[in-house]
């Protein structure tokens, strides 16, 4: 199989410039957002001055005697101002006030600052802005030096425009000044700390996808307890899984050649047995009789077993030779299967409806009995019981022992091969063959409570047809 390739991105591709490119657009909308009230409050304050401006000339040529040298004064200011003329009143002692310079074009647009709305204002801004600047405007307004004084003005519009667009091109500057500091300091910060880990991470899995028997693509956590960390340390545990999977996937591998290789000369040794126990048959002596066929039905579970132990470590799941029978008589069987291989004093109680019938495996059902009837007796435990219980279309099973229960450690890996045995020296096959068993039936094996008083395991049969059931059958 061809190796996964590594992806290699530059920085100008990846997640970075990404970041990088988005934060300059969203700072410039952000600027753009500021822009359009900042430049209407350019043009307000622009006009403003404006009338401060208008205020200040006329009360300082109020009492200015009429000569050829005050006219000339006059037109100065009015040309600094940048107005055609200049108007004042001030309405609680009824002074007005007029400074003519020439006689002005024809006024295009009147702006009343009085009644102009936000709204308004900003309409207006964008229009002076996007104009040609050759309009001739009447500006009204209250001065910023007494809010009692209306001042007006008749004025050019070309260097109200002029300003504007100076002030949009100082914003755009500043605009993007801030766009490249902030998106240079963002882009910096995200590469730290978020786009090296992802990076890191991402390596690490396509290094583990490469090889992941070695130890070293495995990721080390880091120390982070945020999301990254998290994901870090999440990564290492699902790897640490996966590699033990894949061990425990290799012993399973060695287990089934080891098997198959001692399958056929186990076989023949059984057959050997078996046709020793046939002649046994033929002898007249009453207790050989009556031994005879348990120890026939015995060899014949023993060549069962070794075929089905092979069965377990290839792929698929086991052969049912579905069969309807009485729960009960399966019981009285392994209650004589239990006492031949148990020399201590027990009691198995049966609590099994003599009227209940079973559609199952009868040789698999008796075999996960088997086993956990076992465990419970080498565990110590001196009575074992058998009740059933039924729940629409499920069949309930359950399988008490009195024994001392379960350490935590296997209850923890209590149904995985070679992990989950409770005592020394078990190899943790015998709870996984058999929920195997059970599932193929379309039930489960499930451990119901485990403690000093006891265990109780639970065996589920579908009262359906299990998986494979008529295919075997037939």
């Amino acid at each position: 199989m061809e190796s996964p390739v590594r992806p290699r991105l530059s920085v100008f591709r990846g997640l970075s410039a990404r970041l990088l490119i988005l934060t300059v657009c969203f700072v410039m909308l952000a600027e753009v957002l500021i822009f359009v009230p900042s430049i209407a409050r350019f043009r307000m304050s622009y006009l403003d001055q404006k009338l401060s401006s208008v205020h200040l000339v006329l009360l300082s040529t109020q009492n200015m005697p009429e000569s050829a040298a005050s006219d000339m004064i006059e037109e100065e200011l009015l040309s600094h101002i940048g107005a055609y003329n200049i108007a004042m009143r001030r309405p609680q002692d009824g002074l007005k006030m007029t400074l003519m310079f020439e006689t002005p074009r024809q006024i295009d647009a009147t702006v009343d600052l009085t009644q102009e709305s936000v709204a308004e204002s900003i309409f207006a801004s964008f229009a002076t802005l996007f104009s040609s600047g050759d309009r001739t405007l009447r500006v009204i307004g209250h001065s910023p030096l007494d809010k009692q004084v209306f001042v007006e003005l008749v004025m050019d519009e070309a260097p109200l425009h002029a300003a504007m667009v100076g002030f949009g091109y100082r914003i755009l500057a500043l605009s993007l000044m801030i766009s490249a500091i902030t998106a240079s300091l963002l882009f910096l910060a995200l590469h730290l700390v978020l786009v090296r880990p992802l990076r890191r991470i991402a390596n690490s899995m396509t290094a583990f996808s490469e090889n992941p028997e070695d130890p070293r693509s495995v990721i080390e956590p880091s120390s982070r307890g945020d999301e990254i960390g998290w994901a870090e340390r999440q990564l290492h545990d699902m790897q640490e899984a996966v590699r033990a999977a894949l061990r425990q996937k290799t012993r399973l591998a060695a287990l089934g050649t080891a098997v198959s290789k001692i399958n056929h000369d186990l076989r023949n040794i059984l057959s050997t047995a078996s046709l020793l126990s046939d002649r046994l048959a033929t002898i007249e002596d009453p207790e050989v009789r009556r031994i005879t066929p348990r120890l026939v039905t015995t060899i014949d579970r023993a060549v069962k077993l070794c075929t089905n132990s092979l069965n377990f470590t290839r792929e698929g799941a086991p052969v049912l030779q579905l069969a309807a029978f009485r729960l009960d008589d399966l019981v009285d069987e392994l209650r004589e299967a239990l006492t031949a291989v148990s020399k201590e004093d027990w009691c198995c109680t049966s609590e099994v409806p003599g009227d209940l019938f079973v559609e199952a495996d009868r040789e698999q059902l008796f075999r996960v009995l088997v086993n956990l009837g076992r465990n419970a007796l080498e565990a110590g435990a001196t009575e074992l019981i058998i009740a059933s219980d039924e729940n629409g279309e499920r069949l309930y099973i359950d399988f008490r022992d009195n024994g001392p229960g379960l350490p935590p450690r296997a209850r923890q890996n209590l149904f995985k091969p070679f992990v989950g045995s409770a005592r020394s020296g078990g190899s943790g096959l015998g709870l996984a063959i058999a929920q195997e068993l059970m599932r193929s039936h379309g039930g489960d094996l499930q451990l119901l409570s485990s403690d000093s008083e006891g265990t109780c395991f639970r065996l589920i049969l579908r009262r359906g047809e299990p998986q494979q059931g008529r295919r075997a059958a037939e």
